[in-house]
């Protein structure tokens, strides 16, 4: 049987499954981060088998992206946390959308955008370390008082309070908390009592359990992928999701000394079977590990030869019988003998995070 052109499998068990695993482990409830396309995984298929398996709330980077689960039927309460400059709220308040705050003006806008039996629902953020977005400390008196004031006359429901850590060590996060307690507190001198506050991610859900609160934020745990460089998906029990395969475009016989892709970069030091793979730079594989990257044929690893084009590159099979058609693996779950994302990482000096990710359009996911 002829294996997919190219395809990403999704396997939505298994994203339930990483849902249910942090329930258990940390007793509070899960925010299931679905940005970038659920990291590249397909963001409403992705929600919903997080919200099949317990999620109480779906996060995204960006306005768009909720409106887009909304068209998509996700009706679960969602929060979108980075917004363009001079955002207005409007289409997130119409379609009740949680909007994170980090400055006085993203909270006049939200406000600007309530309607008389309509309050938007918020989450203000404060700036504890990370350097990115989030209200200023010098800001919080200011913002604070003016939240409070715009919940008690109905504009805005204050539903969360949150930060991010930078998991750069323990030591550092528990600064972060220590700060976000600060911020914690003074919203509570204004009278501000949240439904939940959120700090963890993946890393610090795992690891601090002091940093779970109410609520923890899943993104890359999620879908089965480890945050962490010396520990695997399997000893933090958790499942992979994606699975990258494509099949085999083209088979060659060629002798030693044959020149392959551009630049001649690799030349074949013996006669050997090159066989064409059809996923390039286009589709997310990184064109930097070119020589390095693994794949899976027929069960057996292989390594691919000469560069990364940008639909395809070659693997050099040696003697081993294959066939156009057969499946390739790129990568997926390492427990069934699969190279993995995080394999694919190193070869090209990133993280899995982005190796998700940067799957392209062009690939079709398959829910499995």
């Amino acid at each position: 049987m002829t294996a997919p052109f190219r395809e990403a499998s999704i396997d939505l068990d298994a994203i339930a499954d990483n849902v249910r695993h942090f329930r258990r482990l940390t007793g509070v409830e899960v925010i299931a981060v679905v940005k970038a396309d659920a990291y590249g995984h397909g963001a409403a298929m992705a929600a919903v088998a997080a919200l099949s398996a317990g999620a109480t709330r779906i996060g995204v980077a960006e306005i768009p992206e909720a409106l887009e689960l909304r068209r998509q039927g996700v009706h679960a309460p969602i929060m979108a946390w980075l917004h363009a400059p001079g955002e207005r709220f409007e289409q997130a308040a119409a379609h009740d959308i949680e909007v994170g705050i980090s400055s006085f003006d993203q909270l006049e806008a939200a406000a600007t955008a309530a309607a008389v039996d309509r309050p938007v629902g918020v989450h203000l953020k404060f700036e504890t370390g990370l350097s990115r977005n989030g209200i200023a400390p010098a800001d919080w008196g200011r913002v604070l008082a003016e939240a409070a004031r715009l919940e008690r006359i109905g504009r805005l429901r204050i539903v969360g309070l949150f930060s991010h850590l930078s998991n750069t060590s323990a030591e550092d996060d528990r600064a972060a908390l220590a700060k976000f307690e600060e911020g914690v507190a003074a919203a509570a001198s204004f009278g501000i009592h949240p439904e939940i506050r959120h700090i963890a991610a993946t890393a610090a859900a795992i690891d601090l359990p002091e940093m779970r609160l109410d609520a923890v934020r899943i993104g890359v745990g999620l879908f089965g992928l480890s945050p962490f460089d010396d520990r695997s998906s399997a000893e933090l029990g958790l499942r992979p999701a994606m699975t990258l395969r494509g099949a085999i475009a083209a088979v060659r016989r060629v002798p030693a000394g044959t020149g392959v892709s551009y630049g001649y970069d690799h030349r074949t030091d013996r006669d050997t079977t090159l066989v064409l793979v059809p996923l390039g730079y286009a589709d997310g594989v990184p064109r930097n590990a070119s020589g390095k990257l693994p794949v899976s044929i027929g069960g057996r690893r292989f390594v691919n030869v000469g560069r990364i084009a940008m639909d395809q590159f070659v693997v050099d099979v040696g003697d081993t019988p294959v066939s156009i058609g057969d499946e390739v693996v790129l990568f997926g779950d390492p427990t069934l003998g699969v190279p993995s994302a995080a394999d694919w990482a190193d070869a090209a000096d990133t993280i899995n995070y982005e190796i998700v990710t940067r799957i392209g359009p062009r690939v079709p996911r398959r829910a499995s």
